[in-house]
């Protein structure tokens, strides 16, 4: 096969090619998808999983993943309204939750490369032990009486536009990811590290200090969406985000990005959050239960993990044919 069809055929092409084929059958078939609230709503809701889905495609990449991102946006979430409670600033709250989050990530990374733990079982339990904290933090209470100049930026629009205002940091953000992983020496030891961590250690990787950095900052990102999820949704509680991690995980697995590591792009994984989100958005359009649509994004989450997988093997036997 030639290389440049091989390159076409790639999983993230094919997940953006049904992203695009999706939103043109939307377009003309969903009645009230293309209205502008309704193209906001979309955008406003998945900003959450794309937010977390950046630093968990590097994570990933380097053969690790963090169940936790989730419970740390609840935690953030549920320290935000406790410190607003106690009549704290908003501008001083801000920043003492994402470094919680960076708590919460350097304990998750420090388990994993100092203890030589697997990140699947550390992240599952603190997955719960973040959320318990909250629960502690915050108690059954919702905090609502965020100043408006905040809850307008997280949940207003650009203008007349559909775009959400929350929506221009992200693309900074992105472009950031994108560059970080596919254009620096960092994002090549990212891969590398996938590829297999003892050949990069002996090419002079630092593979147990990228994976701390890596986990420092899927907690910063997860404690910065559970400020935007308590702004967007003008309320703050322990149980902010949950089940958050599926569709993190669905969105960026689905994208192309390989479970064993070593192989992805952003792009791919991008296309993967918006193609679950836009999927989620034409369902409750269409009144499908919100049951219904969690046993989709488990299904989702199965192709992403077997798709990828097919595609190699046929690409292998089409090569040795």
């Amino acid at each position: 096969m030639p290389e440049s069809l091989t390159r076409a055929v790639r999983w993230d092409t094919v997940v953006g090619a049904l992203l695009i084929a999706l939103l043109l059958l939307s377009f003309g078939c969903v009645d009230g998808f293309g209205n502008a609230l309704n193209l906001s709503f979309l955008l406003g809701n998945t900003l959450p999983i794309a937010l977390i889905a950046l630093p968990m495609t590097l994570l990933v990449v380097a053969d690790e993943i963090d169940l936790s991102v989730a419970s740390t946006a609840g935690l953030s979430g549920a320290v935000m309204g406790r410190l607003w409670n106690e009549g704290m600033a908003i501008e001083q709250i801000i920043p003492l939750c994402l470094l919680l989050g960076v708590v919460c990530g350097l304990v998750n990374g420090l388990l994993v490369t100092r203890l030589g733990l697997p990140s699947l079982a550390v992240t599952i339990g603190t997955l719960a032990a973040y959320r318990g904290i909250a629960q502690i933090v915050l108690g059954s209470d919702a905090v609502t009486d965020f100043p408006s100049p905040y809850l307008e930026f997280a949940a207003g629009r650009v203008g007349d536009s559909f775009l959400p205002r929350a929506f221009l940091p992200f693309l900074v953000l992105l472009a950031i990811a994108v560059v970080l992983l596919h254009a620096t020496p960092f994002g090549r030891s990212l891969f590398a590290i996938g590829a297999g961590e003892e050949a990069a250690r002996f090419a002079g990787i630092r593979v147990k200090r990228t994976k701390l950095f890596l986990f420092v900052a899927t907690g910063t990102m997860s404690a910065l969406t559970g400020v935007f999820w308590a702004l967007h949704y003008a309320s703050a509680r322990y149980d902010n985000a949950t089940g958050l991690e599926l569709s993190v995980v669905a969105a960026v697995l689905l994208g192309g990005i390989d479970f064993d590591g070593g192989k992805g792009t952003i792009g791919g994984a991008i296309a993967g959050v918006f193609l679950l989100g836009a999927s989620q958005n034409v369902m409750s359009l269409l009144s499908v239960s919100a049951q219904s649509q969690i046993v989709v994004t488990g299904v989702l989450l199965v192709v992403s993990v077997l798709g990828p997988r097919v595609a190699r093997q046929l690409a292998v036997a089409r090569r040795s044919a």
